[in-house]
């Protein structure tokens, strides 16, 4: 069990040790988190909230969520910045102005520069910014101008200018500090000398304040003096000399007469009125960077921050809790802090040390290694290790205990020397006889026991990291194990990672389910329903227990203390004081005292002051920054509804400088309930909602759950343009386009078949009419044709009728010549026969009678001759002439007269022509020749 210290020997620790070694809560902020340059020149906390700094690449802005970066057009160095009145004044290389939001939220820059009727000097930089009364003063180091009623005043008008160094607001005055001319007052635009003591020549004064009737002038590297009577004075304090030395170049001070002094060489130091040393935050102890550019504080002078050459730093001087870091690395994990002898021992996984009277951490020779416990037992400190037990003596060790892995160790009840400590090896008894520590193994448990608590004397409880938990009964003799126990199958939840406790009498275990506890009627396990709902099911005890204050870890990772006797009291511990600092599965509180507590930590632990209840931390209602509808910012200050076309997206960011520890959450909403989402960046993005009215609701909230007031939004989505009146009104214009278009193309389409039926009229007419010229002229060919045929007929008729003449003729001429032969004897002149004989002869065959008959013949049956010359060139003129004949269907025996010949010399010759027409015997010469056209 830990000791009690007295009250004096509290006040003497904190008096003596806390202060000298311990900080309060701090934050660095280094370059990748800011993305900016490394040094930081200047700092200021505007009425918000925000803060601002003046970087080597520009200027930023901190909203306590997200960082912002600006630059000046000419991207030079801001060396200087003051928050006021919703602008920020900054100071650069030959340039000075201020930045103001515009109506979208945007930060603009106006030169206040040119504003001079003569220019700003060559190479001059404005390295500080105050405000006095109505005024804005810049303060470079080789003048000073007052930008009053939109005018910018340059103070000394004439060259060479001194050399100013700084300048301070102190008892409402305004004081300018110069390197060789001594201090002056400004008194509107005026310098009043007031020092001009040789002895502050090249003391480059940084900080003047009036300081109980004098004044306190605190110099860069000759210390801080008290000015009385016009005679200079060393301050004597604690901190006169460290600023000496380590370079002292900024000042604050709080109301409740606390100061802080910047150096260039160590970090920053926090005194009291007197100078004595509260706090020193350096490297050593965590600060990102040992050189102060510059300092800060906010409106309530509860929260420092600190311009670094590397980075940016938040200091929390309101907190109630102190820290011990050590970044060396000598330290690493801790497990278990004791105040023992006025002495802070410190147990680790590299080992065992200690903090001397110089605030030095020690390392205990020989106990290199995991140190898991450490417990004072009767005036002694006993430290469980990796490799067995020892006894602390000073800065020695003594080994009582070769079993290795003393996890816990518990005094048994009624007993007043004996002790049973969990190990790797199991239960291992001490006792203690004669200042002679003795330790053996209880016997037969094996098992590795990191949690024991005793029910009753000789009644253990230990649990398992993966089997459960067990019932140890001892032998009320030797103090042996004689029976153990399973009780995994007895109602426990889980057997993986159980932990015992001894809360109140009760015997409880901690499960991955949640916490039961023993019932010694039922002897079995059961629900702890008070602790389930007081603790939670998922919260580990990570304090002793047999104290009225417990510490309990919740599953958001805050630090609960709480009172057995004391419902009302309640002290929370949000994860913001240490992130990834928690031994996950070993986390362990250790009391101190009746109030202090301490926290084990990577690299440290936290001191933690009970006596200071829980103050929720400070959530604001956000504030809108800025809203963007499809990346193009709109105004915000004269918006009571945003409208947003539809389907794009909407983008809301939102800050609330002034809140502590908070992320923001979100609900939007068209109906009654009301549904939070946490957010995961300052900005929301909204899209593909349907049309309508939404109310987006925006609040600051912590891990504990607390939440601020709602910042609303009304946003309507506008109706996609087929729905809206502009649609309508495109659907009529579209309507009557296309019943236009419809009504043209139908009268068109109307015109054109018009036009076809007509012109399909006209064709049917035509072809109609072509019909009836070609029936027609049908009509014409046949009567021509029956004409011809009717003529051919006649023709055929007249070319019969001339052959049956000419039958006729040649038969009557053959009868005459018969008759002429017959009776030639009577002719007395046979010349005159002879002639007249020849006569007939000539007029049966005569050549023109043939040619007649030809020409009508060619009439009647047209190419016939010309057929048959050409398919057969060898036919003679009378084979022609036979050939005509028989195609007249004339009989043989009215050919021969015809051609003058017999009969049979008709059918010979008939036979030849037959051959000569290459026709068979069985084809019949007349059809041929009917079958020629």
């Amino acid at each position: 069990m830990k000791s009690t210290f007295s009250l004096f020997l509290f006040i003497l620790f904190v008096s003596t040790n806390i202060f000298g070694q311990y900080t309060p809560y701090f934050q660095n902020y280094s370059l990748s988190q800011y993305n900016a340059g490394n040094q930081n020149w200047g700092v200021s906390v505007a009425n918000n909230g925000k803060i601002y700094v003046a970087n080597n690449n520009g200027l930023l802005e901190f909203d306590g969520f997200k960082w912002e970066f600006f630059q000046l057009p000419n991207k030079t160095i801001i060396r200087s910045v003051l928050a006021h009145q919703g602008l920020i004044y900054t100071g650069s290389y030959e340039e000075f102005g201020y930045w103001e939001k515009n109506r979208k939220g945007e930060l603009i820059y106006t030169s206040l520069s040119d504003l001079l009727v003569e220019k700003v000097s060559l190479n001059e930089e404005f390295w500080q910014i105050l405000h006095f009364k109505d005024s804005i003063i810049f303060r470079s180091f080789s003048n000073v101008y007052v930008y009053k009623n939109g005018e910018v005043v340059k103070i000394y008008k004439q060259s060479p200018t001194p050399t100013v160094i700084s300048c301070n607001i102190s008892g409402n005055k305004f004081y300018v500090s110069t390197l060789k001319n001594g201090v002056f007052v400004l008194e509107d635009t005026n310098l009043t000398p007031v020092i001009n003591d040789p002895f502050v020549i090249d003391k480059r004064m940084i900080s003047i304040i009036e300081y109980k009737g004098d004044l306190l002038i605190s110099t860069a590297l000759n210390g801080s003096f008290i000015y009385k009577n016009n005679s200079f004075m060393p301050w004597d304090s604690e901190i006169n000399e460290l600023i000496k030395e380590h370079q002292f170049n900024s000042f604050s001070l709080l109301k409740n007469g606390t100061m802080v002094f910047g150096t260039i060489k160590n970090g920053i130091y926090i005194t009291d009125y007197e100078g004595n040393i509260k706090y020193h935050i350096n490297k050593e102890n965590g600060l990102i960077n040992n050189t102060i550019l510059s300092h800060v504080l906010d409106d309530e002078n509860t929260k420092l921050w600190v311009g670094l050459d590397n980075g940016v730093a938040y200091i929390d001087l309101n907190s109630h809790h102190t820290f011990y870091n050590d970044y060396s690395g000598k330290l690493g994990a801790v497990y278990d802090i004791i105040l023992y002898n006025n002495t802070i021992y410190i147990g680790s996984n590299t080992g065992l040390f200690y903090i001397n009277n110089n605030d030095d951490l020690q390392f205990v020779e020989g106990s290199q290694g995991q140190v898991w416990d450490l417990t004072e037992i009767n005036g002694e400190l006993l430290c469980g290790h990796n490799n067995g037990t020892f006894i602390v003596k000073e800065t020695n060790l003594e080994k009582i205990s070769n079993f290795t892995g003393g996890w816990t160790l518990k005094k048994q009840p009624e007993k007043m020397n004996s002790f049973y400590q969990g190990t790797y090896a199991g239960l291992v008894n001490f006792k203690n006889s004669g200042n002679k520590w003795v330790a053996s193994h209880a016997g037969e448990t094996t098992i590795p026991i990191k949690y024991l608590e005793f029910e009753d004397q000789h009644t253990i409880w230990v649990a398992h990291a993966y089997k459960g938990v067990f019932k140890i009964s001892l032998d009320k003799e030797s103090g042996k194990v004689k029976e153990v126990k399973d009780y995994q199958n007895k109602g426990l939840w889980s057997n993986y990672s159980v932990r015992v406790h001894k809360i109140k009498n009760d015997i409880c275990f901690k499960t991955n389910n949640g916490w039961q506890k023993y019932e010694p009627l039922l002897d079995s396990i059961v629900p702890h329903n008070l602790l389930n709902k007081n603790f939670g099911n998922d919260a580990n005890l990570i304090s002793e227990s047999d104290s009225d204050l417990i510490g309990i870890k919740d599953s958001k990772n805050q630090i609960n203390f709480k009172s057995l006797t004391n419902e009302d009291y309640n002290l929370t511990l949000t994860s913001n004081f240490f992130k990834n600092r928690l031994i996950v599965g070993s986390e362990k509180i250790t009391k101190i005292n009746d109030s202090l507590f301490a926290l084990a930590l990577y690299d440290g632990f936290m001191v933690i002051d009970s006596k200071n209840y829980y103050e929720k931390e400070v959530l604001i209602e956000p504030v809108i920054d800025k809203i963007s509808i499809n990346n193009e910012l709109i105004n915000l200050d004269t918006l009571k509804v945003i409208e947003s076309p539809y389907n794009k997206n909407v983008s809301i960011s939102v800050s609330s400088p002034k809140s502590n520890g908070h992320f923001f959450e979100y609900s939007i909403s068209n109906l009654d309930s009301i549904h939070w989402f946490r957010m995961d960046t300052d900005k929301l993005d909204v899209s593909n909602l349907n049309d309508g009215n939404y109310t987006i609701r925006f609040r600051a909230a912590n891990s504990s759950g607390d939440t601020s007031p709602s910042k609303v939004i009304n946003l309507k989505i506008l109706p996609p343009w087929y729905e809206s009146e502009k649609g309508a009104l495109l659907y009529l214009i579209v309507i009557l386009a296309v019943s236009i278009l419809i009504f043209t193309l139908h009268k068109r389409k109307i015109s054109k078949e018009q036009q076809l039926l007509e012109q399909r009229f006209q064709r049917e007419q035509e072809e109609i009419l072509k019909q009836k010229n070609i029936e027609n002229e049908k009509k014409i060919m046949q009567l021509k044709t029956e004409s011809l045929e009717n003529e051919v007929k006649l023709k055929s008729k007249q070319l019969a009728n001339t052959a049956m003449a000419l039958v006729n003729k040649n038969e009557s001429m053959l009868e005459i010549k018969n008759e002429l032969l017959q009776n030639k004897d009577s002719f007395g002149n046979y010349w005159s026969f002879k002639k007249l004989l020849k006569k007939v002869d000539n007029s049966i065959g005569h050549q023109d009678e043939w040619e007649v008959f030809e020409y009508n013949f060619n009439q009647v049956h047209e190419e016939f001759f010309n057929q048959l010359k050409s398919d057969y060139p060898h036919l003679t003129h009378k084979d022609l002439k036979i050939c005509a004949y028989i195609k007249m269907n004339l009989l043989t025996k009215e050919i021969a007269p015809l051609m003058n010949i017999s009969v049979r010399g008709v059918e010979t010759h008939r036979y030849r022509l037959k051959r000569k027409l290459n026709l068979e015997n069985d084809k019949s010469l007349t059809d041929f020749l009917r079958n020629i056209k």
